[in-house]
Parts: structure tokens; sequence; C-alpha cells
């Protein structure tokens, strides 16, 4: 990673074949070792000015992340590529910032809970906050989104949850007021929105919402399904049917039936209200039999047609005979299943952000093991398995049972060997030990 213009541009050109060389000439191990040197070096290169430089370090940070467990080197350098992703995001071009926002996603899912998922998302909220309001190009507004969803989603509380659905809310409904300013959104960045939205609404207990927050949120949804763009449609149609399927909407009909105080002033109010609600849940229904049904318009592509109507079919078949969808996705030699809307949304929304990724974390990631119940046959049957790379890392670790195990032994051999020539001893260890 070096400043001038034909230095980089070279070093970027040859890393994928000085990798492949050594592929070609180490065993897997020493490989493991390369690409850890590799990530080490692309880490490095977050501190160098240029912010070519920097765009290509993290694109090789989030292709590592994305393609292996990175356990040990987020033990190493855990609050370095945060900050620096950071960074990135608070003074980077809009290339930058999404690649930042992706790779700092791509960390919370690596550590998982706890308290290094905490401080991602104490750390980040701030500076992806500022960045969603000053940003305008669709791509960076989705990546922020998608961190900001992601970091909540592993490391957040409900309060905290709520707090970054309310900045995603925002985009699209910003608050009234002298100093701001409406801007025009595209039909991605509301997509991104409503996507990013739903995702974090699955962990919510739609017990504890409160109705007066939410009725502005069903009557938008329900405004988009009139859209002409076809991924608002989808993207609201699935918030709808989570919503319908945490009982929001049954939330306040049974709010509305009584008044706070008892007051005829109060129980007119809720009868008005609980009639909007019903009202509302009718429209809706019409509007998803007829998006089930829709005949498709001039360049329409088939298959996003297609998509479209069987979502709607799934969801007019959940408010009208309360029917779910079930989904099977293969993993290895298993099956991951899905049997709610909360499910489909979270798998759908992780499969999108991991990418080719998602296989290798479901079969390793045990937070996305954790998620969505799944646990690999390996897991299972505890008989004979091949073991993966981290694993041989992992058993070799200073901190791991088998290493603890083998230098107790190796201190009773010293024990023994008391008297014994120093020098010759410690070489007979070395030979021992390689």
């Amino acid at each position: 990673m070096l400043d001038s213009d034909d230095e980089d541009s070279s070093s970027a050109a040859s890393s994928s074949t000085v990798l492949s060389d050594r592929m070609s000439v180490y065993g897997n191990e020493e490989m493991e070792l390369n690409k850890d040197n590799l990530l080490d070096e692309a880490v490095d290169a977050l501190f160098e000015k240029r912010g070519a430089t920097r765009e290509k370090a993290l694109s090789r940070i989030s292709e590592a992340f994305s393609s292996n467990l990175q356990h040990e080197f987020v033990e190493k350098k855990f609050a370095t590529l945060l900050h620096q992703c950071l960074n990135s995001i608070k003074k980077g071009s809009s290339k930058e910032v999404s690649l930042a926002s992706h790779a700092i996603g791509l960390l919370a899912l690596t550590v998982g809970e706890g308290d290094n998922a905490r401080e991602i998302l104490d750390d980040s909220f701030t500076p992806l906050s500022q960045a969603l309001k000053s940003g305008s190009e669709s791509s960076k507004i989705a990546s922020l989104l998608e961190c900001l969803a992601v970091v909540t989603f592993v490391g957040g509380n409900p309060e905290e949850t709520e707090r970054s659905m309310q900045i995603m809310w925002q985009l699209v409904h910003p608050k009234q007021g002298s100093n701001v300013v409406t801007i025009k959104l595209s039909a991605a960045i509301i997509t991104s929105v409503v996507s990013a939205w739903a995702f974090l609404l699955t962990t919510m207990d739609g017990r504890k919402l409160n109705p007066k927050d939410w009725q502005q949120s069903i009557s938008y949804f329900s405004s988009l399904l009139d859209k002409n763009d076809r991924s608002i449609r989808i993207a609201a149609g699935e918030a709808l049917a989570l919503i319908f399927e945490i009982g929001i909407l049954e939330k306040f009909s049974s709010e509305g039936e009584g008044s706070s105080d008892g007051s005829v002033q109060e129980g007119n109010k809720s009868k008005e209200g609980l009639m909007h609600i019903q009202g509302l849940r009718a429209k809706i229904l019409n509007q998803v039999r007829e998006l089930s049904a829709e005949a498709g318009g001039k360049g329409s592509a088939k298959k996003d047609l297609n998509s479209q109507r069987n979502l709607f079919k799934d969801i007019l078949d959940f408010l009208e005979d309360d029917y779910t969808p079930e989904t099977s996705m293969k993993i290895g030699r298993d099956s991951l299943n899905t049997s709610t809307w909360s499910q489909l949304i979270q798998l759908n929304y992780l499969k999108h952000f991991l990418g080719g990724g998602f296989i290798k974390h479901m079969l390793e990631n045990d937070f996305l093991q954790g998620v969505f119940g799944f646990t690999p046959t390996k897991r299972l049957l505890g008989g004979e398995h091949h073991m993966s790379s981290a694993e041989k890392r992992f058993f070799k670790s200073p901190n791991s049972a088998a290493n603890k195990a083998r230098t107790q032994f190796l201190n009773k051999q010293r024990m023994l060997s008391e008297g014994k020539n120093i020098g010759h001893y410690a070489v007979n260890t070395g030979d021992g030990d390689g």
C-alpha cells in the first residue's frame, strides 16, 4: 500500500496473483497465515492519506470478513478496525463511506452479542446518524442504513432499537420546522429505509409498543402500496405483513374499545380511532388483493412481477386465513427453515447483506445460528469431521483447552528432567514441539 498512483494501482492489480502464487507454494496453514498478513496490511492501509488506497483496503477487509470468520484478527485489532472505519465514514468519499459501513456491519456479525457489539453500536450511532442526515446518494444511504440496522440488530436493546428506527423514519418523514429542507427521495432510498426499519421491527415486542407512534407508519406503508415502483411496493408489503403478525393493529383495536378515563369525549375519540384502524385494515386488504393479481405494466420485468404476485398472495393468505409462508434453504447438509414473516425478513436481509458469505457464516457463525435456531449436523453428531482452518487455529491458540493440556504435560516433563543438561533439554523440546 503506497502513496503514488502507479505503485498503488500496480499493487492492487498484482495482489490476487501474489496470493495465488503463495497458495501454490505453501500448505494450507501457511496460506492462512499469509491471508492474516494481508488483512493486517489492509488495516494498516486505512491510515494512508489517499482515499483510493483506503477504499481498496476496505474492499479487502470486507471480502475477508464475508468469506471467513475472523475471530483471531478481531481479538487483536477490533478497536483499530472499528475506529478507522468510523473515520472513513466521517471524512471519506461516498464510495469509502459505503465500504466502511459494510465493514462495520460485518465486524458486528463476527463478534456477535456481547460487550464488543455494544461498543460498535455506541461508537457508531452518532457518526452513522450524522452521515444519514447529510447524504443524498442512494448507494451511500443504503449502505449506512444497512450498517445501522445490522449493528443495532446485534448489539441493541429495545430502547436503542427504537432509537435507530426513529432515525430511519425521519429520513422519509422529517420533523416539521422552518430549518428543515424537504428533498424528494429516490425509490431506492425509500426501499432501503422501509427494509431496514422492518428488519429491526422483527426484534421488537408488539405488546410494548405505543399505538400513537405506529398509526402514522401503517398509513404511510399503505400509501406506498400505490407507488409505481415495484421494489417500494414489495418492501412496504413485507413491513405491513410483519405489523399484522406482531399484532400492532390488534393492540390498536383493544385500546380503542375503552377510554382512558371513562369520559364521553375520550370514549368518542377511542371509537373514532378504532373505526379508523378498521377502515385502514380493510383498505390494506383490498390493496393486497389487487397487487396479488396485477397484470403488469409496460416494460415490467416478468421475474419482478412474479415476485410481487407471489409475495402479495402470501400476504393475502395470511390476512384472510392466518397462514404464514414457510421457506426452506439448503445450508451444507442441513436445511434452514422459516415459518414466520419475522424470520423470513431476517433471512432475506442478512442474505442480502452477507452476499456470497451467507452460507459460510451460517455454518460457522454462532450468533447467526442462534438467530435462526440452526445447528449444523457436525455440531449435533459429535463425530469425526474435518476441522476448519479457524478451528485448527483455535486448538493452536495459547488459550485453547488442548494447548493448556499440552502445556501441563510439558511442565511435568520439565520437572522430571531437572538435573539433566538444560541446553540439551531445550533442543529436544524444540524438536518435539515442532
